[in-house]
C-alpha cells in the first residue's frame, strides 16, 4: 500500500483541480472554485463535474478513432450517470446516449437529444421500455430470441421504427469482477452465434431495418487485448453471416467497459485512447483478412469519459478509536457509493483544506448507516482530521449517483456542473418530504 502523497492523488482529480494558496493556507479548488465555500453554500454530501475533464475525455477518444478509416463514433453510456445537464453535453458534443428503458429514454429527449442518437439496451426490456424504444428510439439493441419477435409484432405495421443491432454474447470473460462480467458464454446478456444467425434470417424474411451487431465484454477492465478474441468471434460471424444470407453490419460495437484508476496505487494507467485504438486495429485488420468492407465502429464507453470529471466532498462528523483502527466518521457512503460495498472497490481522498499536511497513519472511513459494509475506504493514510473538516473523493462521476438508494431515510446529495468559471446547481439535494412524496396513506380507520 502507498504512504500519503497528496501530489499522487491529486492526479487522479480532474484535470482543473489544483492546491492553492500559501502554507498553512492551502485549499483544494476545481476550475478555480474553493471547494469548501461550495461545501458550504450546497450543503455536504455533494456531487461536482467538471465540464473541461469531461470534454477532454471525450477529445482523446475522437483522436484515437482518427485512425480507423471508416466511419467513427461514441456513445455516452447514460447508466453511468444521467441527469438533464448531462444529457445535454452528450448531445452539444455530437454524442450518441446509450439508454436502459424508458426513464433513462425520457430523460434524453426531455434534454433535447434527437431519436436519431438514442440507442436503447435492456436485457429484459418491458413493454414500457420496448413502447417508448420505438417511438423514440433511433436504435434498439436486441437482447434475446423472445424479444426479437416482440419487436417484429410490433413493427409489423410497416411504421418506420428504429434501427436494429444484435447483441452478441461472444463467450470471452475480460479480468473484472465477476459482478461485471457480460461477454462469458455463461453470461445473461445477448445471445450465442447459433441465435444471432436465427436473428438475422428472420429479420431479413420479415424486413426489419437490422443494420447492426454489438457486443460487451464487462465493465472495469485494463488490458486493451482483452477485446480482441470477441473482436475476432464477432468477424467470424459477420463472415459467416455475409456468405450464407448475404446480410453484413453497417455498424459493430463492441460496448465500452474501459477501466480508470480509482486510486493512487492504479497508477500509471494504459489510457482509453490506447484501448481505442487497438481495437480500431483489430477491427480493420480483420476485416481485411475475411475480405469485409469495414464496418461504422461504435464505441460505447461510460465510466472511462465521465469518472474523472465526478468528486464527492463530504463532511466529517466524528472521529473514534476501534483498536487499531482510526475511523473518520463521513455524512455519506454507501447510499450514494455502493461501489466499495458491492465490487470491493477502492477509493482516495484529500483534505479539502490543507491537504499537503503530513500523514496521521492509516484511517477507515465510513459513512452513517446502519451496515457494516459502508466503508468508503480502508487503511488510507490521511493526515489527522476533525469533526468540520471536508473530505474529497476523487473519480466519483460513474455509477455512484446512477446506482444511490434512499437507505436508512436519506437523501440523495445535490450535484454541481463546473464550466467555464462558472458552477450550476443541475440537481437539488433531495428534501425529507421526497422521502413519501410518491406513497399513498391507508384509507381511515386502517390499519
Amino acid at each position: 500500500m502507498s504512504g500519503y502523497d497528496s501530489t499522487a492523488r491529486l492526479a487522479l482529480f480532474p484535470i482543473t483541480a489544483r492546491v492553492e494558496g500559501g502554507a498553512g493556507g492551502e485549499r483544494l479548488t476545481i476550475d478555480g472554485h474553493d471547494l469548501a465555500a461550495l461545501a458550504n453554500e450546497h450543503g455536504t454530501p455533494l456531487y461536482l463535474y467538471d465540464q473541461a475533464t469531461l470534454d477532454a475525455a471525450v477529445a482523446s477518444y475522437r483522436a484515437a478513432l482518427e485512425a480507423y478509416p471508416a466511419a467513427s463514433g461514441i456513445t455516452y453510456a447514460a447508466k453511468a450517470f444521467l441527469c438533464l445537464a448531462v444529457a445535454q453535453w452528450a448531445q452539444a458534443r455530437g454524442l450518441w446516449i446509450d439508454c436502459s428503458g424508458a426513464g433513462e429514454i425520457a430523460i434524453a429527449r426531455a434534454a433535447g437529444v434527437p431519436r436519431a442518437s438514442i440507442v436503447v439496451h435492456g436485457i429484459n426490456k418491458s413493454p414500457v421500455d420496448l413502447a417508448a424504444a420505438l417511438v423514440d428510439g433511433g436504435t434498439v439493441v436486441v437482447d434475446h430470441p423472445g424479444e426479437l419477435e416482440h419487436l417484429a409484432a410490433l413493427m409489423a405495421g410497416g411504421q418506420p421504427g428504429p434501427d436494429l443491432w444484435l447483441r452478441l454474447r461472444p463467450g470471452v470473460a475480460v479480468d473484472t469482477h465477476a459482478y461485471t462480467q457480460t461477454g462469458q458464454s455463461t453470461s445473461k446478456f445477448g445471445m450465442d452465434a447459433a441465435d444471432v444467425r436465427r436473428a438475422v434470417a428472420l429479420c431479413l424474411a420479415r424486413g426489419l431495418p437490422l443494420k447492426g451487431l454489438h457486443f460487451h465484454l464487462g465493465s472495469h477492465f485494463h488490458h486493451p487485448d482483452e477485446a480482441n478474441p470477441a473482436i475476432d468471434a464477432a468477424l467470424d460471424l459477420a463472415a459467416a453471416l455475409a456468405a450464407d444470407y448475404r446480410w453484413q453490419p453497417a455498424v459493430l460495437c463492441p460496448g465500452g467497459g474501459w477501466g480508470v484508476p480509482y486510486h493512487e496505487d492504479d497508477l500509471p494507467h494504459a489510457p482509453a485512447a490506447q484501448y481505442v485504438a487497438q481495437v480500431a486495429m483489430r477491427l480493420e485488420a480483420g476485416c481485411r483478412q475475411r475480405g469485409l468492407p469495414l464496418p461504422r465502429l461504435q464505441m460505447e464507453p461510460g465510466r472511462s469519459l465521465v469518472a474523472r470529471a465526478g468528486i464527492a466532498l463530504y463532511r466529517v462528523g466524528g472521529t473514534k478509536q476501534a483498536g487499531d483502527r482510526r475511523w473518520l466518521l463521513l455524512d455519506g457512503g454507501l447510499v450514494d457509493n455502493v461501489r466499495p460495498a458491492l465490487y470491493g472497490a477502492r477509493y482516495s481522498a484529500l483534505p479539502v483544506s490543507a491537504p499537503n499536511r503530513p500523514s496521521a497513519g492509516p484511517a477507515w472511513l465510513a459513512g452513517p448507516y446502519c451496515e457494516s459494509g459502508d466503508v468508503l475506504a480502508s487503511a488510507l493514510p490521511l493526515p489527522d482530521l476533525g469533526p468540520g473538516e471536508l473530505l474529497a473523493v476523487p473519480v466519483s462521476g460513474a455509477y455512484q449517483l446512477s446506482m444511490a438508494s434512499n437507505y436508512n431515510g436519506a437523501r440523495r446529495p445535490a450535484v454541481l456542473w463546473i464550466a467555464g468559471g462558472r458552477v450550476h446547481l443541475v440537481r437539488r439535494r433531495e428534501e425529507v418530504a421526497d422521502m413519501y412524496r410518491l406513497d399513498e396513506a391507508l384509507p381511515a380507520g386502517y390499519p
